[in-house]
């Protein structure tokens, strides 16, 4: 039974992985700079150790010990991902991790052109890739989980609306953490994963009244779509990660979130679309449905992130 360290296991992405890596009979260390509630109720009998990714030398000491480790890195540190990412990747190889899988949780750029903030990505992967160590790395490109955040599902539960910042045009494969989290652990000993990036999607490829029809059903009520403009979206998305948002950098960041979206809705590279069948060869495992997932959740009014 291997060991499993998952950096950013406090976050709902972490914690996907962690189940996952439960599910296929691992045992689990859960890394970030404190434990949360959450995370002590859910994995009672996983090994928690602390490590700041902005201190290095905390890296090595937290992540000793284990046998493979999935990597997530929150919003705010992005921009310093190629920096990070080294540092983790030098972490690793030195304590002999045998594969590093990291989530981008967007969209991997396939092709030349101008892929906007996207290109960040490729600089984070070649940063990691050149440390040595064994590593796959997964483009997730857009969660279901969203949905549940404090910025989309309050309108859902509480006003009956899609109030997200998609053009009618736009498709999307919406994928759940759990199916990320089940993809990262299934890659852990695929030798022929190793040093690749790969986007992945879930099955369907749905408009936003595709959406608004599945929420509709499974809640009985009519949910009804009421795009967000990029900019209203990123003053929402700034104010729901207030916590993890300087206060100076706030609005930078709004503005940021704005003209992602912007580039998201009008782009040729169309970065919310993968090719399913693709994903399906690669990886033979059962993704699920929109509605399989929304199935799960609570959406009752007053519930949770409403």
């Amino acid at each position: 039974m291997a060991l499993v360290s998952v950096i950013g296991a406090n976050g709902v992405q972490g914690r996907a992985q962690m189940r996952q890596a439960q599910a296929a009979g691992h045992r689990l260390r859960g890394i970030s700079r404190s434990r949360s509630a959450a995370q002590a109720a859910e994995f009672p009998d996983a090994e928690f150790r602390s490590a700041d990714l902005l201190d290095q030398a905390t890296l090595a000491p937290a992540i000793e010990g284990s046998d493979y480790l999935l990597v997530n890195l929150s919003v705010p540190l992005r921009a310093q991902g190629p920096v990070l990412l080294a540092a983790i990747g030098r972490a690793a190889l030195s304590v002999g991790i045998k594969r590093l899988v990291y989530n981008t949780a967007t969209w991997i750029p396939e092709r030349l052109g101008d892929p906007f903030s996207y290109r960040n990505n490729t600089v984070m992967i070649n940063a990691l890739l050149r440390t040595g160590v064994p590593a796959t790395v997964f483009g997730s490109v857009l969660f279901m989980d969203n949905l549940q955040t404090s910025w989309a599902k309050r309108y859902i539960v509480d006003e009956d609306r899609f109030h997200y910042p998609h053009y009618p045009t736009m498709r999307a494969n919406w994928i759940s953490l759990d199916d990320v989290g089940k993809v990262m652990v299934h890659a852990l000993d695929r030798p022929d994963f190793e040093g690749a990036w790969m986007n992945i999607g879930g099955p369907e490829r749905l408009s936003p009244q595709q959406v608004c029809a599945i929420l509709s059903d499974v809640t009985a009520r009519e949910i009804r779509y009421d795009p967000a403009t990029p900019e209203q979206f990123g003053q929402l998305l700034a104010d729901g990660l207030a916590a993890a948002v300087e206060p100076a950098e706030k609005q930078a960041f709004a503005d940021y979130i704005r003209d992602f979206y912007i580039y998201n809705n009008e782009a040729p590279t169309r970065p919310f679309e993968v090719d399913f069948d693709h994903v399906q060869r690669r990886l033979p495992i059962r993704f699920e449905t929109m509605r399989e997932w929304a199935e799960r959740q609570d959406w009752s009014r007053g519930s949770p992130g409403s």
